[in-house]
């Protein structure tokens, strides 16, 4: 059996009689996706249908150096010096300050739920009507001189009297990973004309250019923890959509020569992660954001999913180990998150991909036992692959 490429999609391609049993599994994986997630998406992407588009530009703080289509947040972690209330913030690891300026992730995240799941409903149900108000939310926030963001994210996550931004904010665009996907499989299923397709992926493409040029942004590429990570999938992502090819190669490269070597251990798990407050979460976050890298980037000559270093590090490894404390919490042999640890795990996108990956029915089994969707503001911001129907589309 060998792996193809649809665009950014894994397929499968039979190329011996041994081949159909196992493609037979994941088929009936797909199918039993299918109809758990039409009832699940189209009564959400109903509701949606009477919302209007929300961008940046609703919204501003007197605290960002930037203009209105610029993207602004707050660092979450940092609060006032009681010593020095007025001084600089100081930094409290793990611990959400409910008072800084969110209104702008707020519009991105509500972005990142609704465009995904008005897509997904459209391959559901072949609806126009889904594909048509996703369009809008589009044209709103890439296209629209009244209400486009910029593309750029300069501003993010600025601490008062510190920073007016920082390279750790490019980390709020992690919502644009599923809008892009969105956008590749309406424009491929033919749900999105081609004059509309180049002005939002031109947008994409300025972006690519500014993650991968910037001070800010080179420096959040450079980190050691899932911070890295979620860079190269915001960059594979968008240069998928936008068929930067050199892009798409640097980081497969970037995977396999910095991201698996630094960040996993031999036994699958992610130190950095575990060493944070949020021990638990944090290692689901950046399972998640390996699997999508995976799913990106993998081609018929280079399948990320089954790449490994030589001493067997790779995403099996780490599905291994991640897997059994996502079955069983109570084993889970570290610290509990410092905040909203009951709210995990919730249906980790990792498993069904790995699932589908691996041809593991247990890890499906696993992924159906798992809670979909969450009201906790927290979760839905740290759970941004929400959409299975999007990743294993093969049309």
């Amino acid at each position: 059996m060998k792996l193809a490429a649809h665009g950014a999609v894994l397929t499968i391609v039979l190329v011996a009689p041994v081949a159909f049993q196992r493609a037979d599994g994941r088929a009936a994986m797909r199918a039993d996706v299918e109809r758990m997630e039409r009832a699940r998406v189209v009564p959400a992407a109903l509701a949606y249908l009477k919302e209007a588009p929300i961008t940046i530009t609703a919204s501003h703080s007197d605290r960002s150096a930037g203009g209105l289509h610029d993207f602004f947040s707050e660092g979450d972690y940092w609060w006032p010096d009681p010593a020095n209330p007025n001084g600089p913030y100081i930094r409290k690891d793990g611990q959400s300050n409910p008072a800084n300026f969110v209104e702008h992730r707020r519009a991105m995240v509500r972005l990142s739920v609704q465009v995904p799941t008005l897509a997904a409903a459209w391959i559901a149900t072949r609806d126009d009507r889904y594909a048509a108000h996703a369009r809008r939310h589009l044209r709103a926030w890439f296209v629209d001189d009244a209400t486009r963001m910029n593309p750029s994210l300069q501003y993010a996550q600025a601490i008062h009297g510190v920073s007016t931004g920082r390279g750790t904010g490019i980390i709020d665009t992690l919502h644009l990973v599923e809008v892009a996907r969105a956008v590749d499989v309406l424009h491929r299923g033919r749900a999105m004309p081609d004059a509309e397709f180049e002005q939002v992926s031109a947008w994409f493409a300025a972006y690519v250019k500014w993650l991968t040029s910037h001070p800010n942004s080179l420096e959040e590429r450079d980190t050691k923890n899932n911070h890295a990570t979620t860079w190269v999938l915001q960059v594979a992502a968008f240069a998928s959509l936008t068929a930067d090819v050199p892009q798409l190669d640097d980081m497969r490269r970037r995977y396999k020569e910095i991201l698996l070597p630094g960040q996993m251990a031999p036994d699958g798990s992610f130190p950095q992660e575990i060493a944070r407050t949020k021990p638990y979460s944090y290692s689901l976050f950046n399972l998640e954001a390996m699997a999508g890298i995976c799913q990106v980037l993998s081609t018929p000559a280079d399948n990320l999913w089954t790449f490994e270093l030589p001493d067997g590090r790779g995403m099996k490894r780490a599905l291994a180990f991640m897997a059994p404390f996502i079955r069983d919490k109570h084993q889970w042999p570290h610290k509990p998150d410092v905040e909203y640890d009951n709210e995990w795990p919730m249906r980790q996108s990792s498993l069904l991909l790995g699932a589908l990956a691996f041809d593991q029915p247990d890890l499906f089994s696993l992924w159906k036992t798992l809670k979909a969707d969450s009201q906790v503001e927290e979760v839905i911001r740290n759970f941004f692959l929400r959409q299975p129907l999007l990743w294993i589309d093969e049309r």
